[in-house]
C-alpha cells in the first residue's frame, strides 16, 4: 500500500466530503487506504455493475480487510425467470456476513441498492451452524435442511442440494460455499466435517465447522407457502390459471420461476433494504452521480409496469419491490458520505484533491519506433519512482522482454512501498489503468496503458475469432498421432515438434511418421506443405510409404477432378454476381433510432455481420449472404436490421421459415421489435385459417403489408408482391433441394439473407471456397453458460432425478420422444415416474390450433414438462426451459442434436442436455462418432465447427454429389479445399489451373546457418508455436508477414532475435519466389543460389556480376550460382540477411 494520506473523513450523519483528482486505479487504492486506516465499515455505490465488479477486483488486492460485491438479480423486472443460483448464493452469504461484521467494504450498484430485500431476522432464523462434536439428530438435521430449502438428490450438481450415503454421511453443496462438504454423523454426534471431491469420492480437507444458510431469499417451508397463498388472494383478489399453477406447484415443493417478483408475499412483515443490514459505523462513498441514475431507473420500472399490467393483473406495484429515489436519498442522509470525481475541486474545508493525474500516451499498439520512444522518453524524464504492474507471470515475461529492448532493469517488488528504494519497479497485480501520483511522485503503469487489449491475450482465443477458416481449421488443436497429409509425400501421422542442432544452430522440425516406421522431418518453414487429414476414423486412415508412387498417382487423379469442380462452382458464382439488384439507401438518424431501441448490447460479431449486410444491400448487385451463428446468438436481431433498411426503401420483406411454430415466434418477435415504427407485419402459416390467409395475400399484392413471415406457403407461385426487396430464410438446412430450387425460381434478383446455426455441407463448402458471402456470429451474449451434455444408457433413475432437479429449481423440461404413435404412452410413463411434474404433449400431427395452445401454455409455465417430437427443433425460445432429455439420441444427425440441444440454455441459468441411448452394443460407429463430437464441443458458438465435423462424419458426397467424395478421401478435406480454392482463383484470372505447381512454388529452401525459430522459453505451448509456424510459412505477401509479426508482438511482447530472423527469412522466401530462385544456401564461407528454369533474373546483370569478381562467383551447368568468399559481411550472422536482400536487388532489371 501507499503511505497513509492525511485527510479527514466525514463522521456525522448527513455530513458530505468531496474527493477530487482521482483517475484509473487510484479510486481503488484510496478506498483501500480508507478501510486500512479507518475502523468502520464502507459502502461504495456505483452507477452500474461493470464499475462495481472492477472496483471489487482491484480493492481486494490492496487490503486484507473483507471486501464484498453484492450482485443484482440480473433478470429483467417482472419476468418469469429466476436469478442464477450462484448470484442468489452470493447474496445470501453477504447478507449473513453483514449481520455481524463491523469492518470491511461492501460494493454494489445503485439499482441493487434500491431493491428491497428479505428482513434481517430471516437469515439468522433460517441458518444452522454445524460444529464437529456437537449433538445433531439425523431426523432433525434432515428436516432442517428441507425447511431451509435444500433438495434431496442422488447426484449433487449445484448449490442447495444434498444426499445421504450409508445413512451416516450427509453430502451437501452449501449456499455461500464453492465446494461440496460431507458431514459424518455417528450416534447423533457430528464426527467429522470434510470437503470432498465428487469425482473420486475422496475427502480433501477436514474443517471444524460449517454454516448452513437458507437456499432462497424467502422462506419455503409449509407455513410460509400457506402465508404466500393467503396473501396472494388478499393482494389480487382474483382467480386465474396462473394462481392455480403457482399454488399447485408450491404445495408440492416446486418453486416456480420468476416467483422472486412476488416474494414480499412470503413475509408477514415489510421487506428491508441494504441500509438495514449496515453496521452503525458505516460511511457511504458515492462513486458516481447515482441520484440521476436512480431517477431514470425508477421511471423505467414504472413505465414498464404500466405497460405490462394491462395484460396481467397479478403484479405487485414497483413500490413493493424497490424504494423510490426520494426514499433512497433520505436513507443516504442518515449516514456520513464521500462523493468522488476525477475533476479538481475548488478549495473548501470539505473538498480534498488527492493529486492523481492521467498518464501521457504510452500505447504501443502501432508497434513502431515512435511508440517505443514515447515510453522511453517518459521514463527518462519522470524524476520519481515508476511501478510497472502486470497481471501474471506470463505478462511479467513479456514486460521483461520489452525492458530488455529499452535497456531497462526493473526490480520485482511485492508491494508499492518497496518502490522507494529504486526508480524502476515491477509488481504482479491485476489492475486496469495507471496514473501519476503527484503527492508521492510515483507513476503506476499497467499493461493496458502500454498495449491495451492485444497484450492481455496470452493465447489467441477462438471465441473472439470471426474468421470461419480459423474456426474450422484450428491448427492449435492438433493431437499427437493425428493423421496429416504432406503434399509431396502423402498421408502420415503427426508425432510432435523437435529441436535439432546443426553446426551450433538450433532449428525446429515437425516429425511425421509413415509406413514401416519411417520418419520425415519437415522444417517449420515448409509447414505450408502440411495439412490436416480428416476422416471418419483416425485408426483406418491409409498411411503412405515414403518413396512409393502410390501417393503421386492418387494426387494427380484427384487434381484433375478438382479442376472440373472449380469450373462448376465458378459458374454458380458468376450467375449470382450477374444478378442486378437494388442499391438500398438509409437515413442515418432513423436507423440509429432503430438501433437504440434494442434493449441489449450487440456483440462484436453481431455488429460486424450487420455492417457486412448493410454494405451488401447498398450495392446494385443482388445480395446472397449466409449468417451463421449458434442458437440464441442473435441472428434474428441481425436480420431485423436488414428488414428495417428494406422497409425504409419502401420494399417488402419475406421471411421464410420451416415450421409453423417458428413462424409464430418470429411474428411475435418482429411485432415487438418494430412496435415503435409504422410497420405492418403479418404471418402466413397453418395457424391462420383460409379466410385470413386469403385476406393477407390480397394485402400483400396491394403493398399494405411490409413484412410477411411464413412457412413453405411462401413458395406458392400465385403469391403476388407489390415491391418485394428482401427474402430472409431461417434454418436453411430444414428445406429440401426441391424447395430451394423453387426459392431460386420465385425470388429471383432480390436480396437474400440466410440464417443458420449449422450450415449444411454444401453451404459450408461454398462459404469456405468464397463462392458465397458468409458472416459468422461466434461470440455468445453476456452471461450465457455452455450447456452441460451427458450421454447415458436409458435409465428410470436418471430420468426421474433430471426432471425433478429442473422443476424443483423452477425450470422446465423438454422430453423428446420422436414417435407420434406412442407419444401419449411415453407421457403416461413420465407422469407415473415423476408424479410431481405437470406434463403436456406436442407433436406435428396435432391440429394447428391445439399445437399453438399447448406451446403458449408451456411458454407461460402452465406445464413444466413437454413430451414432444422434433417439432421443437426450430422456433422454440423458452428461457425457462433449461433441461432437455433426448430418447434414442443415436438416431439423430449431428446438426439435429446440436439444434435440439440449443433449445435449452437460452438464459443465464446452467442448462443440461441428456442424450439417452439403448444398449451400447447396437449403436453404430457413426453414432458414437457423433456423440464424441457433440460432447467435445462444449463451448458456446460451436455450430459452425460442428457443421464441419458433420461434413467429415457423413462423408463429402453431400457437397456437389458423390463424385467429390473420392477425391476428398484421397487428399483429406483441408488439402482438397486448398487445391480447390487455388483452382477457382486461377480460373477467375482466366488461367489454366496449375494446382501442384502453385503449392510447391512457394517451397523455397533457405539455409543461412543462423537461428530462425520461436524459442520455447518465449512461447511454451507446442501447438501454439506450430500454429504460428504454419501461418508464417503460408503467408502470401509481405503485408501478411508484417501483420503476423505485429500480432505476435502484441500478444507476446517484442520478439527474440531468432524469431525476427524467422520473419526476415520468410520475406526472403517471397522475394526468391518472385526472382525464380528455388534454393539458397549461404554460410560463413560462402554458398550458392539455385535458379529455377523459369526465372526473372536479368542475365546482363548476372554476367556483369561474375565478370567483375570472377574469383568470387561461378555459374555452374545446373544453373547454380556459387559464392566463394570470406567476406566479413557474409561471416556475420547479423548482416547475412541484409546482404542477401541487396544481392536480390542487384539481379533485377528494375
Amino acid at each position: 500500500m501507499f503511505k497513509k494520506n492525511n485527510y479527514l473523513l466525514p463522521k456525522k450523519a448527513g455530513e458530505i466530503y468531496n474527493f477530487g483528482e482521482l483517475v484509473g486505479t487510484s479510486y481503488a487504492i484510496e478506498y483501500a487506504n480508507i478501510i486500512e486506516n479507518y475502523f468502520g465499515f464502507i459502502l461504495i455505490i456505483t452507477s452500474d455493475k461493470k464499475t462495481a465488479t472492477q472496483l471489487f477486483n482491484e480493492i481486494k488486492q490492496f487490503t486484507k480487510s473483507p471486501v464484498y460485491y453484492f450482485p443484482d438479480w440480473e433478470i429483467a423486472p417482472y419476468t418469469r425467470s429466476s436469478p442464477n443460483k450462484k448470484n442468489i448464493s452470493n447474496r445470501i452469504f453477504i447478507l449473513s456476513q453483514l449481520l455481524n461484521i463491523k469492518h470491511g467494504i461492501l460494493i454494489l450498484s445503485v439499482k441493487t441498492l434500491m431493491q428491497r430485500i428479505c428482513p434481517c431476522p430471516y437469515i439468522s432464523s433460517n441458518s444452522l451452524l454445524i460444529k464437529e462434536g456437537q449433538k445433531l439428530s439425523k431426523d432433525y438435521f434432515k428436516n432442517k435442511l428441507e425447511k431451509i430449502g435444500y433438495r434431496y438428490v442422488n447426484q449433487i450438481v449445484e448449490q442447495g442440494e444434498y444426499r445421504i450415503k450409508k445413512d451416516v454421511f450427509f453430502d451437501l453443496f452449501p449456499i455461500g460455499y464453492n465446494q461440496i462438504y460431507s458431514i459424518n454423523l455417528i450416534k447423533n454426534i457430528v464426527n467429522n466435517i470434510s470437503n470432498i471431491n465428487l469425482h473420486n469420492q475422496k475427502f480433501v480437507n477436514k474443517v471444524i465447522k460449517i454454516h448452513l444458510l437458507p437456499t432462497h431469499e424467502f422462506p419455503v417451508d409449509k407455513v410460509s407457502i400457506e402465508l404466500f397463498c393467503k396473501r396472494w388472494k388478499n393482494f389480487f383478489d382474483i382467480s386465474t390459471h396462473e394462481e392455480y399453477y403457482i399454488n399447485k406447484n408450491m404445495n408440492i415443493g416446486i418453486i416456480p420461476a420468476g416467483i422472486e417478483y412476488w416474494y414480499p408475499l412470503f413475509f408477514d412483515q415489510p421487506l428491508s433494504t441494504i441500509f438495514s443490514y449496515l453496521p452503525s459505523n458505516t460511511t457511504i462513498i458515492n462513486h458516481n452521480n447515482i441520484e440521476d441514475i436512480a431517477i431514470d431507473f425508477w421511471e423505467n420500472i414504472n413505465r414498464y409496469y404500466k405497460n405490462i399490467s394491462s395484460s396481467s393483473s397479478a403484479l405487485l406495484n414497483p413500490s413493493h419491490l424497490w424504494i423510490t429515489p426520494r426514499d433512497m436519498i433520505q436513507q443516504l442522509n442518515h449516514w456520513p458520505q464521500i462523493k468522488v470525481t476525477d475533476k479538481k475541486l475548488p478549495q473548501k474545508p470539505t473538498n480534498i484533491n488527492l493529486g492523481y493525474i492521467p498518464l501521457p500516451l504510452l500505447n504501443l499498439r502501432e508497434l513502431n519506433r515512435f511508440s517505443l520512444k514515447n515510453l522511453d522518453k517518459f521514463i527518462n524524464q519522470f524524476n520519481g519512482n515508476v511501478i510497472f504492474c502486470v497481471q501474471n507471470k506470463i505478462q511479467q515475461k513479456k514486460f521483461y522482454n520489452l525492458f530488455e529492448h529499452l535497456n531497462l532493469k526493473p526490480v520485482l517488488i511485492d508491494n508499492f512501498n518497496e518502490s522507494v528504494n529504486q526508480k524502476l519497479n515491477l509488481m504482479i497485480i491485476n489492475i486496469s489503468n495507471g496514473f501519476i501520483d503527484t503527492n508521492n511522485n510515483r507513476a503506476l503503469i499497467c499493461d493496458n496503458d502500454i498495449v491495451q487489449d492485444n497484450f492481455n491475450d496470452c493465447y489467441p482465443n477462438i471465441k473472439k475469432c470471426s474468421n470461419f477458416n480459423k474456426i474450422i481449421f484450428n491448427v492449435e488443436e492438433i493431437r499427437y498421432g493425428q493423421p496429416v497429409v504432406h503434399i509431396e509425400h502423402g498421408i502420415g501421422r503427426y508425432m510432435g515438434l523437435i529441436t535439432i542442432e546443426t553446426n551450433g544452430i538450433n532449428s525446429e522440425y515437425l516429425i511425421l511418421s509413415y509406413a514401416d516406421n519411417t520418419k520425415l522431418y519437415v522444417p517449420v518453414s515448409s509447414l505450408h506443405l502440411v495439412s490436416y487429414y480428416t476422416s471418419h476414423s483416425d485408426d483406418k486412415v491409409p498411411i503412405h510409404k515414403l518413396g512409393s508412387d502410390v501417393w503421386q498417382k492418387s494426387r494427380q487423379k484427384a487434381i484433375e477432378k478438382i479442376r472440373d469442380v472449380a469450373a462448376e462452382l465458378l459458374d454458380i458464382y458468376c450467375q449470382r454476381k450477374s444478378k442486378i439488384g437494388y442499391a438500398f439507401k438509409y437515413n442515418k438518424n432513423r436507423y440509429k433510432s432503430f438501433c437504440n431501441h434494442f434493449p441489449y448490447n450487440v456483440t462484436v460479431d453481431q455488429q460486424k455481420a450487420i455492417n457486412e449486410i448493410l454494405n451488401d444491400m447498398s450495392l446494385p448487385i443482388a445480395m446472397d449472404r449466409l449468417v451463421c451463428g449458434d442458437v440464441g446468438f442473435g441472428k434474428t436481431e441481425v436480420a431485423m436490421h436488414a428488414a428495417f433498411i428494406a422497409i425504409e426503401n419502401n420494399k417488402q420483406v419475406a421471411i421464410l421459415v420451416p415450421t409453423n411454430l417458428l413462424a409464430q415466434q418470429h411474428y411475435e418477435n418482429f411485432k415487438s421489435r418494430f412496435r415503435h415504427w409504422s410497420v405492418h407485419i403479418d404471418m402466413l402459416s397453418n395457424f391462420r385459417n383460409i379466410k385470413q390467409q386469403k385476406h393477407l395475400l390480397e394485402k400483400t399484392k396491394e403493398g399494405k403489408v411490409n413484412i410477411v413471415i411464413g412457412t413453405h406457403k411462401l413458395l406458392n407461385k400465385n403469391i403476388k408482391w407489390k415491391n418485394l426487396g428482401l427474402l430472409i430464410i431461417d434454418e436453411e438446412h430444414r428445406f429440401g433441394v426441391y424447395q430451394k430450387e423453387l426459392i431460386k425460381a420465385i425470388y429471383n434478383n432480390i436480396d437474400i439473407l440466410t440464417l443458420t446455426a449449422t450450415p449444411i455441407p454444401r453451404t459450408l463448402h461454398m462459404a469456405i471456397t468464397g463462392m458465397r458471402d458468409v458472416s459468422i456470429i461466434h461470440t455468445p451474449p453476456e452471461h450465457r453458460l455452455p450447456i452441460k451434455t451427458f450421454i447415458s444408457e436409458f435409465s428410470n433413475s436418471i430420468i426421474r432425478e433430471t426432471i425433478l432437479r429442473e422443476i424443483k429449481r423452477g425450470g422446465q423440461v423438454y422430453y423428446l420422444h420422436n414417435k407420434v404413435n406412442d407419444i401419449e404412452k411415453t407421457a403416461h410413463y413420465i407422469s407415473k415416474l415423476v408424479p410431481e411434474a405437470c406434463i403436456t404433449i406436442a407433436h406435428g400431427k396435432m391440429k394447428e390450433q391445439d399445437l399453438e395452445r399447448v406451446m403458449n401454455d408451456f411458454y407461460h409455465q402452465h406445464f413444466n414438462v413437454l413430451v414432444c417430437t422434433t417439432i421443437i427443433e426450430t422456433g422454440i425460445d423458452i428461457p425457462n426451459a433449461n433441461t432437455i432429455i433426448i430418447e434414442r439420441a443415436d438416431t439423430f444427425g449431428l446438426a439435429e442434436l446440436h439444434q435440439l440441444r440449443g433449445r435449452v440454455g437460452r438464459s443465464h441459468h446452467q442448462a443440461y442436455a441428456w442424450l439417452l441411448t439403448p444398449n451400447q452394443e447396437i449403436i453404430t460407429n457413426k453414432a458414437v462418432k457423433r456423440f464424441d463430437v457433440i460432447s467435445s464441443f462444449k463451448e458456446l458458438g460451436a455450430g459452425f465447427t460442428l457443421a464441419n465435423s458433420d461434413l467429415e462424419i457423413r462423408g463429402a458426397g453431400e457437397l456437389l454429389g458423390e463424385k467429390q467424395s473420392g477425391q476428398i478421401e484421397m487428399l483429406g478435406f483441408s488439402l482438397y479445399m486448398e487445391l480447390l480454392e487455388n483452382a477457382i482463383k486461377d480460373l477467375k484470372n482466366f488461367e489454366q489451373p496449375q494446382l501442384l505447381d502453385n503449392l510447391l512454388y512457394n517451397n523455397i529452401e533457405i539455409e543461412l546457418q543462423i537461428p530462425s525459430l520461436i524459442p520455447e522459453y518465449f512461447i511454451e505451448n507446442v501447438n501454439l508455436r506450430l500454429s504460428l509456424y504454419k501461418k508464417i510459412a503460408s503467408a502470401k505477401n509481405k503485408y501478411d508477414i508484417q501483420k503476423l509479426k505485429n500480432e505476435m508482438i502484441g500478444n507476446f511482447g517484442l520478439l527474440p532475435n531468432a524469431t525476427n530472423n524467422l520473419f526476415d527469412i520468410a520475406l526472403l522466401r517471397l522475394q526468391a519466389r518472385e526472382l525464380g530462385i528455388c534454393k539458397i544456401k549461404i554460410g560463413y564461407k560462402g554458398g550458392y543460389f539455385d535458379f529455377s528454369p523459369k526465372n526473372n533474373i536479368d542475365p546482363v546483370k548476372l554476367v556483369n556480376l561474375i565478370q567483375k569478381e570472377p574469383t568470387k562467383w561461378k555459374l555452374t551447368e545446373n544453373k547454380k550460382l556459387r559464392l566463394y568468399c570470406n567476406d566479413i559481411i557474409i561471416e556475420d550472422q547479423k548482416y547475412r540477411i541484409e546482404w542477401i536482400k541487396k544481392f536480390f536487388i542487384s539481379l533485377t532489371n528494375k
